[in-house]
């Protein structure tokens, strides 16, 4: 942290200062309400950070910091950031996240949620902006980009004072940069607002950079990805179609079936789309063309929701409740019987083939909390896949067949509710290992269903928000 002197407060703002050991000093000035503040510094990413920041300090749990943003000069690196930032501290490696505007256009909110941790961001869905916003409610960080949420959002665990203000941070330590910060304002909120947004990401495993598809107002869920890179929700009963670069959604022509919830899914070949619909009342199975087109009827009895195909594109997997009990089941595509996977007491539920066939993979809480096992297609060689403190749901098998990623709530929360803190968690299927690569706000329509890219490098998911 570069020294900090009481005598530098500047408009709204307490102080300005440089953090981390830049080479170049960092400075700021106001001019007819506008802020227009130099830094130099390495990078805002990573373990630590360096960069020029003029800052406050702010207790309230619920405020929101916002401005235009601009730089006035041609500048040198196109990775240079000028930003809105709470931190935890003054220190070059503490928690923080930010909405960053960098010089070539591109807009991301960034995080680092612990002391020394690796820098994550959520990219925007568009390139460029006006004016971007950093809102925080309670313990978790939004940022809204022309005065729409620019999709994800943080949970910062941060008590007490934070400092808060704005960067710029050249991305070449030889350089200083400028930025030009107008309409600055700091408000503290006494009352979170309550206005829903579905955020529709993406997320590279590897990574785990995350990108906003589009932000919606209103309650969407549960993407599939297809071949030719567009991802299938739904919402308020009828099926959308969006491309993953981000656009606007068509909806899909599902004929007679306007109530699909959140359990669908693409054949292996991408021609059908099996739905899980309660037009009629409880949920059964139909198949119609993936492209749109008349529906039809697959399970006889209800209620039945769907969760896999074979690799095979010959049968569906599906959770049902037959004679009070819950349960794993598959059914020939064409119809006819259903054959009863799994009999324990309890719920099974999420059934997902595995890319060779093999195994149906299923979350069940038969040993007290749910967790992941898998079972042949036959039901035989029940297998406790492996074991957490947390409550485990909706396990998807990558198209390599190297990955499972599902959903973990707290291991004491019952069901799959909406609006809960969840992570989504990768476990590596050669050796076993488990790591998480998203915390984000979501749970009932996150990832109900097969999200993963056709090259297995990406997952597709929701979270949520309330602004």
């Amino acid at each position: 942290m570069g020294s900090v002197s009481q005598s530098n407060a500047i408009g709204i703002f307490d102080n300005s200062t440089d953090i981390g050991p830049v080479e170049r000093p960092g400075a700021a000035e106001l001019n007819d309400g506008t802020y227009r503040v130099s830094g130099a510094g390495t990078n805002m990413w990573f373990q630590r950070d360096e960069f020029h920041f003029v800052w406050t300090t702010v207790t309230a749990e619920n405020f929101s910091l916002s401005s235009d943003i601009r730089f006035p000069l041609a500048g040198v690196d196109a990775h240079r950031k000028a930003a809105l930032v709470i931190r935890e501290s003054l220190e070059p490696d503490a928690a923080y996240a930010d909405i960053a505007v960098h010089g070539d256009g591109l807009v991301s909110l960034q995080y680092r949620t612990s002391t020394g941790a690796v820098t994550r961001e959520v990219q925007s869905a568009g390139v460029g902006a006006e004016s971007v916003s950093l809102v925080r409610r309670g313990d978790r960080i939004h940022a809204l980009v022309d005065g729409a949420p620019s999709g994800g959002s943080v949970k910062l665990g941060t008590s007490g004072t934070v400092y808060v203000g704005l960067a710029v941070c050249s991305h070449n330590p030889a350089v200083t940069e400028v930025a030009e910060f107008s309409n600055v304002g700091l408000s503290i909120d006494e009352m979170a607002c309550h206005t829903l947004y579905s955020s529709l990401e993406t997320i590279d495993i590897h990574s785990t950079d995350r990108r906003t598809t589009r932000v919606f107002d209103r309650w969407i869920e549960a993407p599939n990805w297809t071949d030719d890179d567009r991802l299938i929700i739904n919402g308020e009963g009828r099926l959308y179609s969006i491309p993953v670069a981000g656009g606007e959604e068509a909806p899909l022509d599902t004929g007679s079936a306007i109530g699909c919830n959140n359990d669908h899914g693409l054949s292996p070949d991408g021609k059908w789309i099996a739905i899980s619909d309660q037009s009629e009342g409880e949920s059964v199975i139909r198949i119609l063309p993936a492209a749109g087109g008349a529906p039809r009827l697959v399970t006889g009895s209800a209620p039945s929701y769907w969760h896999g195909w074979s690799p095979d594109g010959s049968t569906l997997a599906y959770c049902a409740k037959r004679d009070g009990q819950w349960g794993i089941f598959t059914i020939p595509v064409e119809g006819g019987p259903e054959a009863r996977v799994t009999t324990a007491p309890g719920l099974d539920d999420g059934p997902d083939y595995s890319p060779d066939g093999a195994y149906i993979y299923f979350n069940s809480d038969r040993t007290g909390r749910m967790q992941i096992h898998r079972v042949r297609p036959d039901g035989t060689g029940l297998e406790h896949v492996l074991e957490t403190d947390t409550a485990d749901w909706f396990p998807h098998i990558s198209p390599d067949g190297r990955w499972m990623a599902f959903v973990a709530y707290d291991g004491d929360v019952q069901g799959h509710p909406r609006d809960k803190d969840v992570t989504l968690q990768l476990m590596n299927l050669q050796d076993g290992t488990v790591r998480e690569i998203a915390e984000l706000f979501g749970g009932q329509g996150t990832m109900n269903v097969p999200s993963w890219s056709p090259d297995s490098s990406r997952l597709a998911f929701v979270s949520y928000a309330y602004l």
